[in-house]
């Protein structure tokens, strides 16, 4: 008897020991952020904290759809997505929750994050002007308005308006000048078209220094990427709208969110946290060549190099939430 008792204490004790170690904890990330962006901070993540990381990769569109059919029966606890349009339009369908994290409000200034706390911009980028070094003088640069003037007739190339980075900058234009004045700007834009809008910002550049055109509009990553495999490239960047008066370089972010039926919530805050934090801001940022949106870490040297600019203070909710206007003004103005 004194046997069979002595076991069951052992039970007793040994149990919530066994089981802390039997049931690691582990959140699931929707992503339309690459793959080979993202592993490796969920390792370093895994490594320094043991929560396990299991995640999906797939574009925008259909990894909110999935969020959507999925419910209440979604096993993603975070989503991590490109352009504060595509957040937006995550939290505005109802998909993620509010976060209250001193942590995240303290890392992530308010510009760069949603309103109501749903989603967090992570990575920031800059959509700016790029230009022919062999064919175009800086100082004749200024604004992004500036590229309707009649100098730049036959020598500006755009992407295509179908592409959500610049139906975001359309929409922060309204927010900053209302309709009619941007649909000016975007109809003067059109009128300068050296060609048909590129599917890419990629192409874009390589346009440009083929010389079918002289200057466009890209996100900064995109030039850091190209410039990596062409060192000699005649193309540099400029930050437009630098005046006193004026409102600076329009930004957007890569962010996440928590999910609104995440069945861990409190560790994706943590690891929400973690992002924004500067241990592991660079590891976000630096692998896409983006900048950190933690203002206490710096940028990576390479990224840092494109020279400093003032960006727009505007909040980038706004870009969401003038989506549609501004895909209906680009519609109007012939920008295709």
């Amino acid at each position: 008897m004194k046997i069979v008792k002595t076991l069951l204490l052992l039970t007793v004790l040994i149990a919530p020991v066994c089981g802390s170690f039997a049931v690691a904890e582990e959140i699931v990330v929707y992503s339309a952020r690459n793959e080979h962006l993202i592993q490796p901070l969920f390792e370093a993540y895994t490594k320094e904290t043991g929560v396990a990381i299991k995640f999906v990769t797939d574009k925008e569109g259909p990894l909110l759809q999935r969020l959507k059919s999925e419910g209440a029966n979604t096993p993603a606890d975070l989503l991590i997505t490109v352009d504060a349009g595509n957040l937006w339009h995550a939290a505005s369908e109802g998909l993620l929750r509010p976060v209250d994290s001193k942590v995240l409000a303290a890392n992530v200034p308010a510009n760069l994050r949603d309103v109501e706390n749903r989603w967090f911009g992570l990575s920031l980028r800059a959509r700016t002007i790029v230009y022919c070094t062999e064919r175009v003088k800086p100082e004749l640069l200024s604004t992004y308005a500036a590229l309707g003037e009649e100098s730049w007739k036959g020598r500006l190339i755009l992407r295509t308006s179908k592409k959500v980075y610049n139906q975001s900058l359309v929409a922060m234009l309204i927010a900053e000048f209302g309709e009619e004045k941007t649909e000016q700007i975007v109809r003067s834009w059109v009128a300068n078209l050296a060609t048909e809008p590129s599917s890419n910002d990629t192409q874009v550049m390589e346009a440009i220094a083929a010389g079918q055109g002289d200057v466009g509009i890209v996100n900064t990553y995109y030039f850091g990427r190209l410039l990596e495999k062409n060192p000699d490239l005649k193309l540099a960047l400029f930050w437009p709208n630098q005046g006193a008066a004026q409102s600076g370089v329009h930004v957007n972010v890569s962010g996440a969110g928590v999910t609104k039926h995440a069945k861990h919530p409190a560790a994706a805050v943590k690891f929400l946290e973690w992002l924004s934090s500067e241990k592991a801001q660079n590891l976000f940022a630096d692998a896409n060549l983006e900048y950190p949106v933690n203002p206490k870490v710096a940028a990576n040297p390479e990224v840092a190099a494109w020279g400093k600019f003032t960006a727009s203070p505007f909040n980038l909710t706004q870009a969401g939430a003038l989506q549609g206007a501004a895909i209906r003004l680009m519609d109007r103005s012939g920008y295709r």
